[in-house]
């Protein structure tokens, strides 16, 4: 088993390295190409666009092997790359549109797909460390990748880039050939093909499942309706240069570096409700930080948000794979993955519309949405009468209810 969970951290390690890099370089090379940052910021929201196909192509994880399938979309994803060799002019630049696209679509597939691969190569009580572990391994990565990326493509272009990126998932996908998977999921019933909405249904039904990913997608959908604030609040607020971004990003990495390293413990000992809905406070406290007229207090509010916002996510991540019937995960995988990326591509035009209000207003409202949500959750409740469903202890979040059908 420890053999896989080192797997498991290093692939989330390299995916990290490359897919950070390649996300800043992009968008910095249609710059150049275009002279256009309005086309420059496309590459990205190439990249957002598929999170919200997560159903459907979580679906088609549960209709194929899914080893074969992540390694598959791995040695895709190193061809495509090394097509933006054909990068000569603003002639090309769709190129780079369609490896971004391409890159959205398989981070959709291998998220959902590790997710569901995991449980098989993982006993259930490794799950929650293990995720905790992949978190801090590429967030430890963001703190470098980027900048080496952009450092990279300063000196030699985008094509050095490109084919150094291309190695990363070719490598990706060998780890992925040498895990040990010790269970196996059956093909769905020919009388009853795998159908997309079964992953909706069973990501709804269950509380266990459906509370953190609601908390997730509160928390994550707030991060990217505040981006514009912080803009706002580090330029026109605190006066300070933009390049402090970089300060608070790097706060940001820090803080999720070392909540990965104990997350897992966490989840074990009180649940994912209550790591969850615990992340969830932790966000909202950290942009109340972030509207203090003081700069030290902005950047460790920013460490706040990194511990918080990787709880929430692990805490999902791991509810998904506890309580999910292994031949509908990838479906639920995908779904959850919609449900927590899918609204921050609405989130972040309403923050910057929002913005116009001033910068504190948003961090204000995004702060009282999140507790709003956490308090929803830990609030007591009327437990249902004996031997129905969705019974659960608050103090760990974790149902005693019969197993999912």
């Amino acid at each position: 088993m420890r053999r896989n969970a080192v797997l498991f951290v290093a692939v989330s390690l390299l995916s990290g390295l490359g897919g950070s890099a390649m996300a800043l370089v992009c968008g910095i090379w249609i710059l150049d190409l275009t002279g256009s940052t309005g086309l420059a910021a496309l590459a990205g929201l190439c990249v957002y666009a598929p999170t919200l196909t997560g159903p459907w192509l979580g679906g088609l994880l549960d209709r194929v092997p899914r080893r074969p399938l992540v390694i598959g979309v791995n040695l895709a994803l190193a061809a495509a790359l090394l097509s933006l060799l054909a990068v000569r002019g603003p002639g090309e630049a769709w190129l780079i549109y369609a490896v971004s696209l391409a890159y959205g679509i398989g981070y959709v597939l291998v998220d959902a797909g590790e997710t569901a691969l995991l449980p098989a190569a993982l006993p259930p009580a490794r799950l929650a460390d293990v995720n905790g572990w992949r978190s801090s391994a590429q967030e430890g990565v963001k703190l470098v990748a980027p900048l080496a990326g952009a450092g990279l493509y300063a000196w030699r272009g985008g094509h050095v880039v490109a084919v150094l990126a291309a190695v990363v998932p070719v490598l990706v996908a060998a780890l992925y050939g040498a895990l040990r998977l010790t269970r196996t999921v059956p093909a769905p019933p020919a009388a009853r093909p795998a159908r997309v909405r079964d992953g909706l249904t069973a990501l709804l039904t269950r509380r266990a499942v459906r509370v953190p990913v609601a908390l997730a997608a509160v928390s994550i959908a707030m991060s990217g309706f505040t981006t514009a604030a912080l803009y706002d609040v580090v330029v026109t607020g605190l006066g300070l240069p933009s390049t402090f971004l970089g300060v608070l990003a790097g706060a940001q990495g820090g803080g999720s570096l070392l909540a990965g390293l104990v997350v897992g413990r966490l989840v074990r000992r009180h649940g994912e409700i209550a790591v969850g809905a615990a992340g969830t406070v932790l966000f909202a406290a950290g942009c109340l930080g972030r509207c203090l007229p003081w700069w030290p207090g902005t950047v460790a509010a920013s460490v706040v948000i990194g511990v918080g916002l990787p709880w929430t996510l692990v805490a999902a991540v791991t509810a998904v794979q506890t309580y999910t019937p292994q031949a509908m995960l990838g479906r639920v995988a995908g779904t959850a993955s919609t449900a927590m990326f899918g609204p921050i591509t609405l989130a972040i035009p309403l923050g910057s519309a929002a913005v116009a209000a001033g910068g504190r207003p948003p961090l204000v409202l995004a702060a009282v949405a999140c507790l709003a949500a956490a308090l929803a959750v830990v609030r007591p409740r009327r437990q249902p009468a004996a031997g129905g469903p969705d019974r659960w202890r608050i103090s760990s979040g974790r149902e005693r209810s019969r197993s999912f059908r």
